[in-house]
């Protein structure tokens, strides 16, 4: 594995996590969570725990991108690298479906939070296949 670029992609994986969460979830679904408020906590106690939402983004990013890292990226394939983060956002996508049986989320929510686990696991993969450079050999 090549640290340096390991780590420099980490960050900038971290920073796709970030900026399309937030283009998901405060832009596209920010009507959808105001129609449903009361599933979620007030504002202002979510800002209070932004540090919490920062870490376990930043915990993706580098989980993506050392599993990437150690089993993609030898390969320099893009199709390998979409297949592999289409499998990512199949498994995340997986896990709200599961939330959905046992929360009162929405049925149109939770498709919504399923295709953008999915388009936002491939833009993430294409960034990181582009951004990590494996180790000369």
């Amino acid at each position: 594995m090549n640290t340096k670029s390991l780590l420099i992609t980490i960050v900038v994986a971290f920073v796709t996590v970030w900026v399309t969460d937030f283009l998901i979830h405060a832009v596209w679904l920010s009507s959808t969570y105001a129609a449903t408020k009361e599933l979620w906590r007030p504002e202002a106690e979510m800002m209070a725990k932004m540090p919490w939402m920062l870490l376990g983004q930043f915990l993706v990013a580098a989980a993506f991108t050392m599993i990437f890292a150690a089993c993609v990226a030898e390969k320099r394939c893009i199709s390998c690298s979409l297949k592999f983060s289409a499998c990512i956002g199949i498994m995340v996508a997986a896990g709200q479906i599961i939330m959905y049986v046992v929360q009162p989320y929405p049925g149109t929510l939770v498709a919504k939070w399923c295709a953008a686990d999915i388009a936002q696991t491939l833009l993430l993969g294409f960034i990181v296949h582009k951004v990590y450079r494996p180790p000369a050999k």
